[in-house]
Order: structure tokens, then C-alpha cells, then sequence
């Protein structure tokens, strides 16, 4: 478990999304809009290409916080803000720090960026200890 008072950050999560990533994902998901999994059509509605889903991201993000509290039954409570598109094989990185701590919970505030846009902001975890 990292070190959770106030004002320290948590551990960096560096995660390279594969380029069957979001095939893999739809079919966990059950969501197979098709800007995730063929490219022709994303680049048809002006995308860059497949993008990865956002949830997938906000899992990521998830995974931040919960191993800096030693395990996902520490999350009480998750919110983020979904700012930018994500894109296989290029790695995401999840950082954070802990803008409360009190009586056993903490209040991280993380942020996901691919090459160097955020793609989740101000997102928020409760965790107790």
C-alpha cells in the first residue's frame, strides 16, 4: 500500500493498450459501437482511427487508485470526467494524489493522459482504509 496522507501522490500506472484491445473489450463489454472496433468506419466520422472505449480508461484509472490502497474492496466511490479519445498502442498514464485523508478514507484526484492529453479529468476516488 503506497503512502496515502495529504499530498502525496500515488503510484504511476503505465499501461500500452494492445491493437486488439478494443476487440477484446467489446466483447467483454457487450458494447460493440463500431469507432471501437473497425477502423475504416472511425475514420469515416473524422476519428484518428479505433478508439478505445471509455470505460476501459476509467477502469484504468480505477486500477491507480485501488492499488496504492492494497485492493479494489478500498474503492467506496469513483467519478471522472471523460475529456479525450484514447487510441490503442499508445501507452495511457494514470497519476494521482491524495487531497484528504480523515478518520480512515482518502480522497484521490487522478488524471489518465495519452501522449500528453488528458483523457480522463478530475476524476475522484473515495477509499477507506
Amino acid at each position: 500500500m503506497a503512502d496515502l496522507e495529504a499530498g502525496a501522490t500515488i503510484p504511476e500506472l503505465r499501461v500500452m493498450p494492445d491493437r486488439y484491445l478494443t476487440a477484446r473489450y467489446a466483447g467483454a463489454s457487450g458494447d460493440f459501437n463500431p469507432i471501437h472496433i473497425d477502423e475504416e468506419f472511425a475514420q469515416s466520422v473524422g476519428l484518428p482511427g479505433r478508439i478505445l472505449h471509455g470505460l476501459w480508461t476509467m477502469a484504468q484509472v480505477a486500477r491507480a487508485q485501488t492499488e496504492a490502497a492494497g485492493g479494489p474492496e478500498h474503492l467506496r466511490r469513483l467519478s471522472v470526467q471523460f475529456r479525450g479519445m484514447g487510441v490503442p498502442e499508445q501507452e495511457v498514464l494514470v497519476t494521482g494524489s491524495v487531497r484528504e485523508a480523515a478518520d480512515g478514507r482518502v480522497l484521490i484526484d487522478t488524471v489518465a493522459e495519452q501522449g500528453g492529453t488528458q483523457i480522463i479529468r478530475n476524476a475522484e476516488a473515495e477509499l477507506e482504509l
